[in-house]
């Protein structure tokens, strides 16, 4: 419960800092929720099992932030290549909603 406990924290703080400080914007908090607190789920094992060492954790920690580090490094790359990451200056004026669903997805918040 404690260990829950503490990444229920974790998770709030990482949402704040990594919006306010680091100005990333993660608007359903995956980083903060599946990064943040997944990394202390994953070093907080030794502290139950007496069997895990922090270094055995921590190696695997390293392990898995490289392979998402080269992993999402190559996968990005090749989207952009073939499809491009950004959509138009136009279309990110006037919001996608209009250009892939063909209306607006809030009309109430518009001044239109």
């Amino acid at each position: 419960m404690l260990i829950g406990a503490v990444g229920g924290v974790l998770v709030v703080m990482s949402v704040v800092m990594l919006d306010k400080v680091f100005k990333i914007d993660d608007p359903v908090g995956a980083i903060s929720a599946h990064g943040v607190v997944g990394m202390w789920g994953l070093l907080a094992v030794p502290l139950t099992n007496a069997e895990a060492s922090f270094g055995s954790q921590f190696i695997g920690l390293v392990t898995i932030l490289l392979w998402v580090t080269i992993t999402s490094f190559i996968a990005w790359f090749i989207i952009k290549m073939i499809i491009g990451i950004r959509v138009g200056e136009e279309e990110e004026y006037e919001g996608v909603d209009i250009s892939e669903c063909g209306m607006e997805a809030y009309p109430e918040f518009t001044n239109k």
